[in-house]
Parts: C-alpha cells; structure tokens; sequence
C-alpha cells in the first residue's frame, strides 16, 4: 500500500517537475521530471508485460522523445497524458517488433509473485486477464496493480473517468466467475490438506 502522504504529493511534485522544465528545459529541469516520471514509466511497462531491463530502456526512450518534443506540446495541461500516449504507442511498437517477446513469459517476475504469502500466483492472474479486452486489463492493472487514482487513468488515457471507472466495473464483473472457482478450488485443497 503507497503511504498516503507521498500519494497526495505525487501530483504537486509532478506539476512542479513538469512546470519547471516547460518553462525553461534544461539538464537540471529535465532530470528533475526524469526522476519524477521514470518509476511510473517502468511500472506501466511491466504491467504490460516487459522485463524490467526492457521497461528501464523504454521509459528512457519515452523520456528522450519528451526531451526533443516538449515544445510541440499544445496544451501543458494536458502533459501526463501526452507522456503516457507516447509510452503506449513505444508499447505497440515494441510487440509489433517483437511479437515473440513479447509472448515470453517473464519468469523472474513470476518467482517473485509466487513467493508473496498472499494473493494468486502471477500465472492465475496473467490467466485471469485473458479474459479482459485489452482496455479493460490496462485499467484494471494501473488502478489495482499501479495504484493510480481514476481521475490519474482518466487523464493518461485521455478519456473521461465515467469510462475509466465503468470498465473497472466491466472487469470485475467479467472476472467474478473465475476468480470464485479459484476460491472454491483452493478451500476445497485447504481442507483436503488438513
């Protein structure tokens, strides 16, 4: 769980970062939003699927492109949404390169899921999300998985949070079947086991 306190400064410190380097880009300003962003690019990366030394080259990738770009950028306002734009088209790039890749199962990260004491292996959860459209996993994992507030999905996916909220709600819904099966299984092991 984020702490409360660095979860409500995000944004401040995220408007500061991104005032400062529109406003005069230079080293100092642009690895201020470098830090400030790059976490955040490298979560949305592994959440859809690449390796954490992939995610570390693609959000550099994202953040080369803002460096050259920023002062096409229309609306300042709109900025976080622009930089996630650009990390979902590098995403689409990527698996259109490198469909076989992208089919790879990532194992170091499924060790690591496996060996936390709670919630469904990683292998249950890349099942579960099959089942979703696209839209609908991407949202799910930045609210759940990320952590991300709707109004942040909303603004980085460019779309109004009724939407963003009511394909959570589609998810969960499309989900509920599977992921009661999965309890059932596991009580009726549980019980077996004693």
């Amino acid at each position: 769980m984020i702490d409360s306190t660095i979860a409500n400064d995000r944004p401040r410190r995220e408007v500061a970062a991104t005032e400062t380097f529109l406003e005069s880009p230079d080293e100092k300003s642009f690895t201020e939003l470098f830090l400030t962003f790059t976490p955040q690019l490298v979560s949305f990366f592994r959440s859809h699927g690449c390796r954490l030394d992939l995610s570390e080259d693609l959000s550099q990738e994202v953040m080369l492109t803002v460096y050259r770009k920023a002062g096409q950028l229309r609306n300042r306002a709109r900025f976080r949404a622009w930089l996630f734009t650009i990390a979902r088209h590098e995403v689409y790039r990527h698996h259109v390169k490198q469909p076989e890749e992208a089919a790879a199962v990532d194992w170091e990260s499924l060790i690591d899921d496996r060996t936390k004491p709670a919630g469904p292996p990683a292998f249950e959860f890349h099942h579960w999300m099959t089942f979703l459209e696209s839209r609908e996993r991407e949202v799910l994992t930045l609210r759940f998985v990320e952590e991300w507030e709707y109004h942040e999905i909303a603004a980085a996916q460019e779309i109004p949070i009724g939407t963003v909220q009511w394909r959570v709600f589609s998810a969960k819904k499309k989900l509920a079947p599977y992921l009661k099966r999965a309890e059932v299984t596991e009580n009726h092991i549980t019980r077996k086991a004693a």
